[in-house]
């Protein structure tokens, strides 16, 4: 079985990050990471099977990495995987592949999301500042992933959204 616990992948294993529009309930969560662990235990890329894993967090984030040390992920096998997200999304009640949106922990923890200009005026009118903790869906490798997933916005790209007068909102 290729999966393996996320924890072990080497830190520049290639990681993709899936953010869940909206938070599953318990019965989406447990579908999801029930379909997502048997398409890992049985991925694979020209017939070499994936050193792969996945972590949850949150409620809303599903990152899926592999350790191309050994076998690298294909166009074909990434396709693959968001082939299964893209037909779980109904489902599930959420879109794990919604765009441009920005995802931030409000100040009574629970994560939010919204389209980049509705995080922009957020921005504008101090709900979000330079210190709101935001997630980097973008990020690309395990190290990323464990190291700077979570940070301030005005540490982040994100920063660029916050305008003038949100960077000083402190």
């Amino acid at each position: 079985m290729p999966a393996v616990a996320f924890d072990s992948l080497p830190t520049d294993a290639r990681v993709w990050v899936f953010a869940a529009d909206t938070a599953l309930n318990a019965g989406a969560e447990a579908a999801l990471l029930r379909e997502v662990d048997e398409f890992l235990a049985q991925w694979n890329a020209h017939g070499h099977p994936l050193t792969c894993a996945r972590a949850w967090r949150d409620g809303r984030f599903l990152a899926i990495g592999v350790d191309q040390s050994t076998a690298g992920a294909s166009g074909c096998s990434i396709d693959g995987l968001f082939r299964v997200l893209q037909q779980l999304q109904p489902a599930l009640g959420a879109s794990l592949l919604p765009g441009p949106r920005v995802y931030w922990r409000g100040t009574d923890g629970v994560v939010a999301s919204a389209p980049r200009p509705e995080f922009a005026r957020l921005a504008s009118n101090g709900t979000v500042s330079a210190a709101t903790p935001v997630f980097d869906t973008s990020l690309t490798t395990a190290a990323d992933w464990r190291e700077r997933f979570e940070r301030p916005a005005g540490e982040s790209w994100h920063g660029a959204l916050l305008g003038a007068t949100a960077r000083t909102h402190q």
